[in-house]
């Protein structure tokens, strides 16, 4: 599996320090939906291997980062570039919205 676990304490190196393209997942264990889209990430990881990095962030045992973003609603996916927020999406999405979101921020 090509996808991260990012957490408060390497947020900043793995994802605001680097000049990848990195989408975030918010996530929780008790999120339903959160459940449904990992599958969708974990082939999107693997499609766009060497372009874009898929990371996890667990909500519950790291509050700093989304309370820093504002999440509200999980999932949400925030899209940094060279270490800049520059697009979300909230909630289950297909895999081929998600593909094109990714593509349309390359």
């Amino acid at each position: 599996m090509n996808i991260l676990e990012i957490n408060d304490e390497n947020f900043e190196d793995k994802v605001l320090k680097t000049k990848d393209i990195v989408v975030c997942d918010f996530w929780a264990e008790w999120c339903g939906p959160c459940k449904q889209i990992t599958p969708i990430l974990e082939e999107l990881a693997n499609e766009f291997n060497d372009k874009v990095k898929i990371a996890k962030i667990n909500i519950d045992s790291n509050p700093d980062i989304p309370t820093k973003y504002n999440i509200m609603s999980i999932p949400t996916l925030l899209l940094f570039k060279n270490g800049e927020l520059i697009s979300n999406q909230v909630g289950l999405q297909e895999k081929s919205t998600l593909s094109n979101w990714i593509k349309e921020n390359l």
